[in-house]
């Protein structure tokens, strides 16, 4: 089982958790912000297992594992996004959310429960965008930034101008968009959304920690957003010769080739089916024949 435990750093007052290893998967960075009548925590994640500070109420960035793992600590509200908020709700609908075969989902499912401690939250409650959580003299404010799930948010925390991006995480791995709910045209969008707010400080979930200046996150973002555009060349010129999705599939677009899993097959096919259906919408792809493509 993965360690737990997390660094604490400051940005005004907003307070970073690091968890182990800068945060990467399967741990993830979470916040905890006071204001002068109440506390939150963002995203209790592994690392905050038997170490969570307490806290009135909790936010959930989305619904995945690695950003829930620590809310059994937490018996005060919890509030996420409405379109992830049946995931949030039932471990079912969350594993069901990654589109797996049933063996895989099983083993998903009790991967989930054991080593994240996920039950579900029935009681959670659901907001939307532009939502603002006051807690005296602070305030946090929801930023609907979909694509990753459909829920996915950020929080805009101030007076201390730190936006808290989530899994727009600027890794070298790029966006990540292979799940049921996901989606490329919205994950772009948010991308673009997160470009035009200005801040002093943006906080993301794993590895990459806190960027200082719009103009260095801009540019790692522009960095983090290239790799879409790397996958589509990528994609491009395997299609000077027909092919099938699955053949697309086999050739990788997300994951390196000694990557493992059974989840590879299904992320795969998603990413690929998603750049497809744009490809052949802008003319760039061509189905020469029933079930196989080719760049035109």
């Amino acid at each position: 089982m993965p360690p737990t435990g997390h660094t604490a750093a400051h940005y005004g007052a907003v307070g970073v958790l690091v968890g182990a290893r800068l945060g990467a998967y399967p741990h993830a960075n979470s916040l905890l912000v006071r204001g002068a009548t109440a506390s939150l925590v963002v995203d209790p994640s592994l690392s905050l297992v038997g170490t969570a500070p307490p806290a009135d109420l909790v936010l959930v960035s989305h619904a995945h594992e690695d950003h829930i793992a620590g809310l059994g600590s937490y018996d005060v509200p919890v509030h996420i996004h409405e379109d992830d908020l049946p995931a949030l709700r039932s471990r079912a609908a969350l594993i069901a959310g990654y589109g797996l075969p049933p063996d895989a989902a099983d083993e998903a499912d009790a991967t989930v429960r054991d080593h994240f401690h996920v039950r579900g939250r029935p009681d959670a409650t659901g907001f939307e965008e532009g939502t603002v959580f006051d807690l005296g003299g602070r305030t946090v404010t929801v930023v609907h930034l979909p694509g990753h799930t459909a829920g996915h948010c950020g929080f805009l925390i101030e007076p201390d101008g730190f936006l808290f991006v989530a899994d727009i995480d600027l890794t070298s791995f790029g966006p990540y968009y292979g799940d049921v709910g996901s989606s490329l045209a919205d994950f772009e969008a948010s991308m673009r959304r997160c470009e035009e707010i200005d801040a002093r400080w943006y906080g993301t979930s794993h590895q990459k920690g806190v960027i200082e200046g719009a103009a260095e996150f801009r540019r790692r973002l522009g960095t983090f957003a290239g790799v879409v555009e790397k996958r589509e060349a990528s994609l491009l010129a395997f299609l000077g010769d027909p092919r099938t999705v699955e053949e697309i599939v086999g050739h990788r677009l997300v994951y390196r080739p000694h990557v493992e899993g059974p989840h590879v097959g299904p992320v795969e096919r998603r990413t690929a089916v998603q750049h497809l259906h744009r490809l052949l919408s802008e003319g760039r792809v061509a189905e020469v024949e029933e079930g196989r493509f080719r760049a035109t």
